[in-house]
Parts: C-alpha cells; sequence; structure tokens
C-alpha cells in the first residue's frame, strides 16, 4: 500500500465524482482506483472490501478502509487545516454544511432509489418499473423543491467558494438527467449551481477518470491504481 490514501471511485455515473472533485479542491495527495459498478463491485473480492457492495470506498494512508460519502466527507474535512472546503469546527458555517451534506446523502440521493431499482431489477415486470418510476419521479421532485428552497443568492451552497456540500451534491444531481425524472428548469438555483460546478475544472477531472478518459487535474492525484492491487494489498493488510 502507499503512503497516499486511495479513493475508489465508482463508474457509470457514481456518486463518488463528487468526491472525486472534493480531494482535487482539498489539493492534497492521493491515488484513485476505478470500480465498474455493474461488473468488478460484484465479486467476492469486493465484498471483502465493503461487504454492502458499494462505492466510495477509502482506503487511508494508514490501511484502514472507510466506507460511506459522508464519513468520507468528514475525513476530508478533517484534514482540511487550511479551510479551503470547510469551516472551523463548531461555527455555524461547519454546522450548516453538515445540514446540507446531510440532507443530500440521505434524502437527495435516496429519492433516486426507486428509479435505480426500476433500472436494475432484472425480474421485475413493466407494471412494476413503471410503479416504481411514478414513486421515483414524485421524490425526486420533492427532494428538489426542498433543495431549491434551502438554496439562497450565494455562488455556492454555503458562501462565494465550493465546499464539501457542493461535492456531495455535485456527484448526485446529475442522476435527475440521466433518469429524466424531473425538468432541471423548474428548479433555477439547483441548475445554476450545477452548470457551476460542472463547469469546474475538478469536477471535469472527475468525469474524466469516471469515463476512462486521460485527464490533468490539480496534481494531486499521484496516479491510478488497479482495482485487483487494492484488493490483494487490503486483504492481505487485513489478515496480518
Amino acid at each position: 500500500m502507499t503512503s497516499e490514501p486511495i479513493f475508489t471511485s465508482g463508474f457509470p455515473l457514481g456518486s463518488s465524482a463528487g468526491l472525486v472533485t472534493a480531494f482535487e479542491w482539498l489539493g492534497q495527495p492521493y491515488r484513485l482506483t476505478r470500480v465498474d459498478m455493474l461488473g468488478e463491485m460484484r465479486t467476492d473480492a469486493y465484498k471483502r472490501l465493503n461487504g454492502r457492495v458499494e462505492t466510495p470506498v477509502l482506503i487511508t494512508g494508514e490501511g484502514r478502509v472507510l466506507t460511506e460519502t459522508m464519513a468520507i466527507a468528514l475525513w476530508l474535512e478533517a484534514r482540511d487545516t487550511e479551510r479551503r472546503i470547510s469551516f472551523d469546527p463548531g461555527t455555524p458555517q461547519a454546522d450548516r454544511m453538515h445540514q446540507y451534506i446531510a440532507f443530500l446523502n440521505t434524502g437527495f440521493t435516496g429519492a433516486f432509489t426507486p428509479l435505480w431499482v426500476a433500472l436494475e431489477a432484472d425480474e421485475a415486470s413493466e407494471q412494476e418499473r413503471e410503479t416504481l418510476r411514478k414513486f421515483g419521479r414524485e421524490f425526486v421532485a420533492k427532494r428538489h423543491e426542498q433543495l431549491e428552497a434551502m438554496i439562497g443568492d450565494s455562488t455556492y451552497l454555503l458562501g462565494e467558494k465550493p465546499t464539501l456540500a457542493d461535492a456531495v451534491f455535485a456527484g448526485v444531481a446529475r442522476w435527475v438527467d440521466f433518469h429524466e425524472a424531473a425538468d432541471p428548469n423548474d428548479y433555477p438555483h439547483i441548475l445554476a449551481l450545477r452548470q457551476r460546478i460542472e463547469a469546474d475544472p475538478a469536477f471535469r477531472f472527475a468525469l474524466a477518470v469516471e469515463d476512462g478518459r486521460p485527464a490533468i487535474g490539480s496534481g494531486a492525484m499521484k496516479g491510478l491504481v488497479p482495482l485487483a492491487d487494492v484488493l490483494r494489498d487490503t486483504s492481505s493488510a487485513l489478515a496480518a
């Protein structure tokens, strides 16, 4: 294992693209591993890394395995001593950022679950799929309405610079297009924020990595690590 943390980013359309963006904004050394969520993620070897069969996963520099978007976001916050993408602990801004992250990682992300189930449930009937899609569209609209009401007139969710909350948002917000779940123009604040972040070089780098295309980032990313190496080294560390 390397001394840099290794972040496993899922594709296609993984929410983890948002945290890749956060790593880029933070600017501290890290490595990346691409994980095919439709194939590699469903193997027994990957289940030993994350028994819930999900991404993202972070392997810390010490070899510890950390899962769940919210936990990894807090891990990044703790290392953001220059407060590039977070705020001083205990401040109203930090509390507000945690509120956004919690909402985005639960209610906002969870609203898409029926739509993903409708897409991936091979044995479901078309009637069952349409019922799931109907519920999904309703949930997505409700959560978009709630987020639209939360967003103020600042450039980003919490002021004039992007934070971890914006990164978590960016990884999921694009799902509305893929599922055709709502008209983005109905939510002008959300749409403006999406467009701003999606034009950011850090997010464009995250998407290029996700797609397996050559990409030039901030220089913080020190290389791609094959998933097989991560699984092998992590299994060895856990067995030691």
